[in-house]
This record gives structure tokens, sequence and C-alpha cells, in this order.
């Protein structure tokens, strides 16, 4: 398959440059994926989608304050620090800018100070490992001189970052949020649970690579980014006891299905474990677990927009999103959400 099989056209007006007033006031556009048929909604009538007996699966991990800016030593020319994967003993695997500048030894500054780092190691994608010097406990450190790792197609300057993170957020550790649980508000899950549908949670620690386009031309030649994620004991309960009773699994969002995907056998049985992830879904995989999937409008040409092909069938997905231009829904992150089922 090629991966321009996966493109679109987007005007770049229906980008969502700012949440909604409300999380659950943004629209969801409901897809069969059977018979591709489609029908428009707000998010806060999802509660009407779902079954007694179903369970929903929500990814708990919580974005860290990724980005820092400061300066190089000694000259002090700026410079700027993503945050991505803690590699212990206060050294990070980082994206830096300026590359050319910030070789193995490179010396930063940030805060006036507060916090100082160094370039250890230059990896050999280009990524640094950067180690970090500071007084006290380096979460805090981060809350107050970090600042949300947003998407670059998002130009607006984030107000409150709580919008940032779902309401269930509680694991630190992710550079982007997992953005369909972004709609939830507590009185919507609290809905939803009057319902007879029961809440899981895993945790999946999204990375950069989540947003990048795949390049190859031959989408089976991509090679997928690794991601941390735990699944809980409970929650591989949670989804035998749903199965065992004909329940359907629901997952909130592509990284909680990557997630159980990972830790399925093949009949389905999910496991508690946890490690790292590279899982790679295209048109053609076989879903062991997900019965029905909440999930944002992808980026043409990603790994995402694969995946959500891969379940509910490309011609029916594409059609729905040229529905969902044509009906002028808003994209990506801060945008609306689909529900396939």
């Amino acid at each position: 398959m090629k991966t321009s099989d996966f493109d679109y056209a987007l005007p770049p007006e229906l980008i969502a440059q700012t949440p909604t007033e409300r999380r659950d006031a943004s629209r969801l556009l409901c897809l069969d994926r059977q018979t591709g048929a489609y029908s428009h909604h707000h998010f806060y009538e999802l509660p009407d989608f779902l079954r007694e007996g179903d369970c929903l699966i929500m990814n708990d991990s919580r974005v860290l304050p990724a980005r820092l800016l400061g300066q190089r030593l000694p000259g002090g020319g700026a410079c700027e620090v993503l945050l991505l994967h803690d590699r212990g003993g206060d050294v990070w695997e980082c994206i830096v800018r300026p590359g050319k500048h910030l070789r193995a030894g490179a010396r930063l500054r940030f805060g006036g100070g507060e916090l100082t780092a160094e370039v250890t190691e230059v990896l050999p994608d280009g990524n640094r490992l950067v180690r970090f010097f500071y007084e006290g406990i380096f979460l805090e450190v981060l809350e107050r001189l970090g600042k949300m790792p947003l998407p670059p197609y998002i130009k607006a300057e984030l107000q409150d970052r709580e919008r940032y993170q779902t309401v269930y957020s509680r694991v630190n550790g992710s550079a982007a949020a997992p953005t369909a649980g972004l709609h939830f508000t507590k009185e919507l899950l609290s809905k939803i649970e009057e319902k007879g549908v029961r809440l899981g949670y895993v945790t999946l620690h999204v990375g950069l690579g989540t947003f990048r386009p795949v390049k190859e031309d031959e989408l089976e030649e991509h090679e997928m980014h690794s991601e941390y994620c735990i699944v809980p004991e409970e929650t591989a309960v949670l989804i035998r006891e749903t199965r065992a009773r004909g329940g359907r699994v629901v997952c909130v969002g592509t990284t909680s299905c990557r997630t159980l995907e990972s830790w399925a056998e093949e009949d389905g049985t999910v496991k508690a474990g946890k490690g790292w992830t590279s899982i790679y879904i295209y048109p053609g995989y076989r879903f062991r677990v997900m019965d029905a999937l909440v999930t944002n409008f992808h980026l043409p040409q990603s790994t995402l927009l694969m995946l959500v092909s891969a379940f509910a069938g490309r011609e029916h997905v594409l059609a729905a999103y040229e529905e969902a231009v044509r009906e002028k829904y808003r994209f990506f992150s801060f945008g609306d959400a689909m529900f396939l089922y």
C-alpha cells in the first residue's frame, strides 16, 4: 500500500488553534465501520452510543511542560530543549535547537540559572542526551520553567495549560496529549458510568513520533517510534470480564488502542504488563481487543490515520473526512472527534 493512499485535502483554517469553551461541546462524527454510514452529533451525546456492559478504556498519561527555552553558555545565544524520555540519573533524551550549536559538551541555562544542563551525547537519530542540574525536585522546577509542548501546527498561545491535559490525567510522562480524551468532563464520565459502562485506564506516554507523517512511499517500510505503556491488572481483569459478558471494549484514542493491542494474546485476552511498544497498525491488521474507538481527526499520511483506516476501512474513513471538511469540523489536537463502531 502507498503512503499517498492516506492523503486528503484540508483547508488550513480548519486546523483548530484553541480548545472549545466547554470540553464536551466539540462536535462528534459517528461512523458505522461496517456500512460507512455517518451522522453528526456533539460530544456530550457520546453516552447515547455506548451500551450497558461496555467498558471505556482511557490513557491516564499526563503531559509534562517539557519545552524549555534558555540560553547557551557562555555566549548566551537562544536555545530550545524538548524533553522526550527520562533515561534516569537526571539524563533525558531530548530534541534540541539549534542542533548545530548543541553538540556533546554544550552547556545550557534556563530560568536565569535555576536549571542548567549539559549535552552528553548526540544519538544516531539526531536526538540528544542531556543531563540536568538543579536544586530540589525536577518536576517542580519543570512546572515553573517549562511550557506545554504544543504541536507545530498550533500557533496560538495556550491560556490554560490544563486544557492540554485530560481531566483524568495522573501519570507524568507524555510529550504530547492523548487528545481524544480532551473532550471528556468529569460530569460526562459520571453520566457514562450511570449508564452501566465501566471505566478503565492504561498508561501510554505519548512521544512526538505520533505526529510525524510517514515519509516512505511504501507504508510497510516505515519504522514506528517506541513509546512506554502500562496495562494494570485491574484493567486487564475489567476487559476480560467485559468480553465474557458480551460487552464492547471502547478505546479512547489511538494510544489506548495501541496499548491494549500490544498486550493482547491472539485470542484477545489482555494480560497486565508494562514496557515499550512500537506496534504499527495499518490496513490488513486484525484487531484482537478493540470493538469501538473514540478518536480525533488525524494528519494526512500519518500512522494514526492508517490505524483508524485499518479499523473502519480506508474508503469509509476518507469519505467521513471529506464530509467533515464539507461540514467545517475542527481538526487535530484541539479539534472535534469521531466515534467509530
